[in-house]
Parts: structure tokens; C-alpha cells; sequence
């Protein structure tokens, strides 16, 4: 589970509104501030955090990239649109570890699951994680804590900290309760087990009926623990087919 924060650009421009702003009033494109993040299963107290303020930046990033080029599956809130990409580039400008990919990773952003499964009034995690966990995002000032973070403020750091913590700690507990709608990597590919539900890795399945398509029927398994479905990969009926 990881999460970053990012600074805004700044620019030069004459008014408030419907602002079209060259490249050239640019004055700092933005850059990652921070990023925690926690395996899972971990307790709260191993989540990683490294930020400019407290590592530098070469430290934050070289951190970033030892870590997701470790890990299997990135589990983010909208993390396939914006965070991995915003880190690959900063990956990417810096050259950290002499340049290139780390090696393949599976992306699983929750807030795409939301959208493709459910309808809400928002798709933010504050709203969701209020929705479905009762919990909700660290309170803070606004734009207001950035400025104060970026000018080197301790205790503004402190929140900022806490926030981006936070924002980790929920995506741990909005996977468990989203995990049987996910389109999620097969367990037993990676734990090296056979017949463990796909998406938990529990021993846990109940055959609940056959999948059937054109020409094939499989069987059908939900795991009593995450209650997510699966189907077998093996035919238990098929239909013979000919030309005409």
C-alpha cells in the first residue's frame, strides 16, 4: 500500500480565472514531497516514510524505487493515474539507481475498482473511506500545510506526516473490505499453493454452481473468508462443436 504527495506548480499569470498558462510563465513545475507506505499485513508501526524534509531527496526516491521494485502488486487510490506515473518520472529525471524500470509490478488502484464496480456521490477517499469505514482523512489547514511544509516548518511537517500515513493506513483496510469486487493477481501464483482462494489465499472455497460458456462449463468456487469468487481452470463438461 503506498501513497505520495506532491507539491504544486507555481507560475506567473495576471488574473484568477479561465487562465490559460504558457510554458514559459511556468516557474516550478512541482516535485514529490513525500510518499509512506506499508506492506500488507505489517502492523501501523513498519509503515516506511521518507520525505525531502527528513531524508532528501535522493534518499526519498532511491527508498521509493528499492521499494516497488521489490514488491508484486501496488495497492493505491488512483495510483495507476497519478502516483506511479509522477514517481516513474521523478525515477526518470534523476536517474535513480543509474536509470530504467524497476522491474514489473502489479498495479491494483482501488479508486479504479470504486468506479468500475459502484456509484457514489464522490469518488475521493475521504468520502469513501467515511462511507465504508467510518473513518476518514487527517484534518488539516489546506493549501495552507503545503506552503508551511515546503518553507521547512517542523511542525507543519509533523501533520503532513500524519497525513500521509493516514492515507495508507486506509487503503489497508478499504482493500480488505473491497477485496471480493477487485480484479485481483492469483495468490497461488505467488504463495506457491494450489486450490487457496485467488484473491485471499485462504483455504476457504465452496463450489457455488458452474461458469459456463460457448463450449465449456467450469467450476464455480466463493471463498468464505473474503467472499470473493473464483473459477476453476479445469472443463467439468464441454459440448462438442463441428462444422458445417
Amino acid at each position: 500500500m503506498w501513497d505520495l504527495e506532491n507539491s504544486a506548480a507555481t507560475g506567473r499569470h495576471w488574473g484568477l480565472f479561465d487562465q490559460n498558462i504558457g510554458l514559459n510563465q511556468v516557474v516550478d513545475p512541482g516535485r514529490i514531497m513525500s510518499f509512506a507506505a506499508r506492506w500488507y499485513g505489517a502492523p501501523k508501526k513498519d509503515v516506511v516514510f521518507r520525505s525531502v524534509f527528513h531524508d532528501g531527496q535522493q534518499t526519498m526516491l532511491e527508498s521509493a524505487y528499492d521499494l516497488l521494485d521489490e514488491a508484486d502488486a501496488l495497492v493505491s487510490w488512483n495510483g495507476a493515474g497519478f502516483d506511479t506515473k509522477k514517481m516513474n518520472w521523478e525515477f526518470e529525471l534523476h536517474k535513480i539507481r543509474g536509470g530504467g524500470p524497476y522491474s514489473p509490478v502489479k498495479e491494483i488502484d482501488l479508486m479504479k475498482e470504486h468506479k468500475r464496480n459502484f456509484r457514489t456521490l464522490s469518488n475521493k477517499l475521504e468520502f469513501v473511506s467515511a462511507q465504508l469505514l467510518g473513518e476518514s482523512k487527517v484534518t488539516h489547514e489546506g493549501f495552507k500545510l503545503w506552503l508551511a511544509a515546503e518553507g521547512g516548518d517542523p511542525k507543519a511537517w509533523d501533520r503532513f506526516k500524519r497525513y500521509n500515513i493516514q492515507d495508507v493506513n486506509l487503503l489497508v483496510k478499504l482493500y480488505d473490505r473491497m477485496l471480493p469486487w477487485l480484479r485481483h493477481p492469483n495468490q497461488n501464483l505467488y504463495n506457491r499453493t494450489e486450490g487457496a482462494c485467488p484473491s485471499c489465499g485462504q483455504f476457504k472455497l465452496t463450489k457455488q454452481g458452474v461458469r459456463h460458456t460457448l463450449t465449456r462449463s467450469y467450476q464455480r468456487f466463493q471463498c468464505a473468508g473474503c467472499k470473493s469468487w473464483s473459477t476453476d481452470t479445469k472443463v467439468v463438461d464441454s459440448t462438442e462443436t463441428r462444422s458445417l
